[in-house]
């Protein structure tokens, strides 16, 4: 069975229609039908891994790796890394999707999720350049939890979020970096916004 045809398949066991499984993965519903003419001979990997997700299967079975997969409870859910997080756009409005990481089955079931490259060397030893963290999406921690933190309508950072009865203070790990500390009043004013908890972070060699 060629992938269109599996995309056929299992569009119609879910009950999907070709528009609606587009408005999934973002595509019109006529490139959906190409894909299933098998008209597109060479979809893009990051929509193979959209398909997959929408259609709960995984990508190996799609391009014929493995068979025997079809369609079955997911074990784990794929997350889009992102390169960055302007300020002003919703996550799921971001175009700066790098790569895909999964998480599991059990850790989805308790958020919405997203995964961000990281950029600098403030965290290091503990979060270095060019790893991937794995951010629960949620607009408060708690005192001495990493955060991905808004500032001033600046690109996102992580930091270690430490809270005081006049403010907070966000805590680089690297002694090189000084720490952030705003009042009340400055979190109000700048703003200065959480827009996720670490929850894991993935070193990459």
């Amino acid at each position: 069975m060629s992938m269109g045809q599996k995309i056929n398949q299992l569009r119609l066991q879910k009950g999907f229609t070709l528009e609606e499984l587009g408005n999934l993965v973002g595509v019109g519903k006529s490139t959906v039908r190409k894909w299933e003419n098998g008209m597109i001979a060479n979809m893009k990997r990051d929509k193979i891994l959209l398909v997959a997700e929408a259609l709960d299967t995984s990508p190996a079975y799609l391009m014929g790796w493995d068979e025997g997969y079809e369609s079955s409870p997911k074990q784990s859910t794929t997350i889009p890394v992102l390169g960055s997080v302007p300020a002003g756009i919703p996550i799921e409005a971001i175009q700066d999707i790098i790569d895909y990481e999964e998480i599991d089955a059990a850790t989805a079931a308790k958020g919405e999720y997203f995964a961000l490259q990281v950029k600098g060397s403030s965290m290091e030893p503990r979060i270095c350049e060019g790893d991937i963290v794995i951010v629960r999406k949620q607009d408060d921690v708690e005192s001495g939890e990493i955060a991905i933190v808004m500032v001033n309508g600046d690109n996102a950072t992580i930091k270690r979020l430490l809270k005081y009865e006049d403010g907070i203070r966000l805590m680089p790990t690297n002694p090189a970096y000084e720490p952030l500390y705003f009042t009340n009043d400055e979190i109000l004013e700048k703003p200065v916004k959480v827009i996720g908890k670490v929850i894991e972070n993935r070193q990459k060699y």
